[in-house]
């Protein structure tokens, strides 16, 4: 499921750090009052806690929460701790996330204009 994201209208991660001992109604409320987002629509919540191996996922189905849980037997997720916002993520950073790589980029590569014309 996490991996199907064709079904999403959009994709959330909440930066920072999450308890993830929090349910579905702890996590939708976290939505809801701390981000002032709308927990029901079409839309992947993603939250990690401390230990980066296991994240949980929140989606409204339409007729109730789907909440998943994927926890990682080796590796960790590269998830964005600087900041505790929720951030809107494409389908390309979703998929660099769930492979294990970051979405935030060390280095840039710089645009040029040609210094001269051929």
């Amino acid at each position: 499921m996490l991996s199907n994201d064709a079904g999403f209208d959009q994709i959330y991660i909440l930066c920072g750090y999450t308890d993830l001992r929090k349910g579905i109604d702890g996590l939708s409320a976290l939505v809801e009052q701390k981000f002032n987002l709308n927990p029901f629509q079409n839309v992947l919540f993603l939250f990690c806690g401390r230990r980066t191996d296991r994240i949980k996922g929140l989606v409204w189905q339409g007729d109730g929460f789907l909440m998943m849980y994927k926890r990682l037997e080796n590796g960790n997720y590269q998830w964005p701790r600087n900041e505790e916002s929720a951030r809107n993520i494409s389908i390309q950073e979703f998929r660099w996330l769930t492979e294990g790589l970051t979405i935030d980029p060390k280095k840039k590569v710089k645009k040029s204009s040609p210094k001269r014309s051929v």
